[in-house]
């Protein structure tokens, strides 16, 4: 069986090494062989990108080499798919190769589309790429005071990362000496500060606490730069010196032409993780169009699924077990505090008070994420 994994992230990389050690009886006798092609030679911790832009992680601190991670049997291309041919059971490469498989698995990602609200990517500062990140550290180095303003577009990636900025900023200020001097006000899109109901329960006094105003039911509809004006659709306005954003999330352009589906988001079931109408495509993480986090834990647990069900497809014929939508999310709350949120289809999330003690977890967890990619955490 020829099995195909489109995407070197988190969870294509976890369910590639998963699969490898299942397998490995079946690879060496050549009935299954595992192949991965990728964008890119080197794996990035993406949740790092957030400690670049407050300057207390450095940009190298946040590759290895994707190989590297890799168990030895799984056959690995830096050969990007340009071309979903799925009613052949093939996908055409950068190169111009042809790839045949038996069971394909999209884990292409996202990106960040902040192109898609006029003025934005000319006038706020991000943090989801590494070169944004680093230009946002420099822009927060320079900043003498004045409001900033933290404004979220949906969906995106890592539901927390809206609420770990806003308490890293406050931070970040307050060790400059300039807290004092800083207006911070965030905005959201839906009546209140975050989608899931019980985070923004615990989030909304959270600021109040720390002076941090905000503004709900505030969908951004475009960046006046030359009066620093931030407009919403719902027609109010507000006025920044710093403009922080979190822009709306598109799944890769490579899904979105071949028409997998809209913007990006590929239908899939949620419990299978078929895409819809297919039998033996499977996605995976940020790809889906699952109404749930897009979070490097969400790839985690999908990834440990489809593990399981394909190496059963091999060996059995059948899958196995039934994704549960489970996901867990560290969330910094401010210096040397967090909690954590976890939740799945059935179960919403409760954050307990933060803790010193989970914020030392978290950064622990920033050095076994390599592990975690292993497929061994």
């Amino acid at each position: 069986m020829k099995i195909l994994i489109v995407g070197g992230g988190m969870g294509g990389t976890i369910l590639a090494n998963n699969l490898a050690r299942r397998l490995q009886g079946e690879v060496k006798a050549g009935k299954a062989r595992i192949t991965m092609l990728s964008a890119s030679d080197r794996h990035m911790y993406q949740p790092g990108l957030l400690y670049v832009a407050v300057g207390s992680m450095a940009p190298d601190e946040l590759y290895r080499d994707q190989r590297s991670l890799l168990e030895p049997c799984i056959n690995f291309h830096v050969d990007p798919v340009t071309e979903f041919m799925l009613d052949a059971n093939q996908v055409k490469t950068q190169s111009g190769r042809v790839f045949d498989y038996d069971v394909l698995v999209i884990a292409t990602g996202s990106r960040m589309a902040p192109e898609t609200i006029p003025g934005l990517a000319e006038n706020a500062e991000t943090f989801y790429t590494e070169e944004t990140a680093v230009k946002m550290l420099k822009t927060l180095r320079e900043f003498k005071g004045g409001k900033v303003v933290i404004t979220v577009g949906v969906p995106h990636k890592c539901p927390m990362a809206p609420l770990e900025i806003t308490f890293m900023l406050n931070d970040y200020f307050k060790d400059r000496g300039i807290r004092d001097k800083v207006q911070l006000h965030y905005t959201y899109p839906i009546g209140r500060v975050h989608s899931l109901e019980n985070v923004a329960k615990w989030a909304a006094p959270e600021f109040e606490r720390l002076g941090i105003t905000y503004e709900t039911f505030f969908n951004m509809k475009e960046v006046d730069g030359a009066t620093k004006t931030l407009k919403s659709e719902e027609g109010s306005e507000v006025k920044y010196d710093l403009l922080i954003a979190i822009p709306a999330h598109r799944g890769q352009e490579v899904v979105e032409k071949s028409g997998l589906g809209q913007n990006g988001w590929i239908p899939t079931n949620r419990t299978s993780l078929n895409m819809e109408g297919r039998n033996n495509v499977f996605v995976l993480g940020d790809t889906t169009n699952i109404p749930i986090s897009k979070a490097g834990s969400t790839a985690h647990f999908e990834a440990e699924t489809l593990g399981d069900n394909i190496a059963a497809l091999v060996k059995l014929g059948i899958p196995v077990r039934e994704y549960d939508g489970k996901v867990f999310c560290f969330i910094e709350a401010g210096k040397d505090r967090a909690t954590y949120a976890m939740f799945d289809y059935n179960t919403p999330p409760d954050p307990k008070a933060p803790s010193k003690a989970l914020h030392w977890f978290k950064l622990a967890y920033n050095k076994l994420y390599w592990t975690s990619a292993r497929g061994l955490l």
